[in-house]
């Protein structure tokens, strides 16, 4: 029998966390059971130091229909939104504590709401050629609280944005990849495989880089260019003194592969 609650399943496959919505019976209805789960995914990843690339996707044939409405009802009506600013663990959403490590979500099928919310809290989108996407949340009286009103925004531009939030239209993989918010379309059963390609094609570089590459861009987006710039020495110096970057040097004289080990 399914658990009405669903969960997330979790997988270390080399130096990778595989995350799963697992919930297919209900296409993945998001609960709060599966958030409290994905938070705690998200925050094991990004606290250990052997794993170095998230993967996110959805057992089944469809990543999300999104929140199971019925069981955030209560908490919507009460504003009741953790406060993820002063939690020591990882916001999945990206609106508190946001992981280091870089993460890549495979989508396929139904990708509504909240599935898009997830993914574009990322970093790598890869969709299937069936997936179906929709931002919803006016058609049902509310609005999007989970970073599409300004994800969407960065990732498509202000007019393909307000486009599919404010129409609340159905759009397919080749719009998502027109606007921006999916980075690859894959034939159908092939997300999750090409997904895992490119974590672990990240997770070979230095890991230390790969994190202040990913938090130097945060920091443009959050804090503008002047932090950005001002940033960008002292970190590199930071890495310079580093094994992993006597490792990089030594690789390109020695024309090898670099083994890096994140220290």
């Amino acid at each position: 029998m399914g658990n009405d609650e669903g969960s997330i399943s979790v997988e270390v496959r080399d130096q990778l966390l595989l995350i799963g919505l697992n919930r297919p019976e209900k296409y993945n209805g998001y609960t709060p059971k599966m958030s409290s789960e994905l938070v705690s995914a998200f925050t094991r990843l990004d606290e250990e130091d052997d794993l170095r690339v998230g993967v996110l996707f959805g057992h089944g044939d469809h990543f999300t229909a999104g929140l199971d409405l019925p069981k955030w009802t209560e908490k919507m009506e009460e504003g009741d939104r953790p406060q993820p600013k002063k939690s020591s663990k990882i916001d999945p959403m990206g609106l508190g504590r946001r992981c280091r490590k870089p993460i890549v979500t495979a989508v396929q099928g139904i990708t509504y709401t909240f599935g898009i919310e997830i993914a574009l809290a990322g970093d790598i989108v890869i969709a299937a050629e069936n997936c179906r996407f929709s931002q919803l949340e006016p058609a049902r009286g509310i609005h999007a609280t989970g970073g599409a009103t300004f994800r969407f925004v960065e990732r498509g531009g202000w007019g393909n944005a307000m486009y599919h939030l404010l129409t609340c239209d159905e759009f397919d993989a080749s719009e998502a990849l027109r606007v921006g918010i999916v980075q690859e379309v894959v034939p159908v059963g092939q997300q999750l495989d090409r997904a895992i390609e490119i974590a672990q094609r990240i997770s070979e570089m230095a890991p230390l880089a790969i994190q202040e590459t990913k938090a130097s861009a945060r920091r443009w987006l959050y804090e503008g260019s002047d932090a950005c710039i001002q940033a960008l020495a002292p970190t590199q110096a930071k890495l310079m003194a580093t094994e992993d970057a006597q490792e990089g040097v030594a690789s390109f004289v020695e024309r090898r592969s670099a083994a890096f080990k994140g220290c």
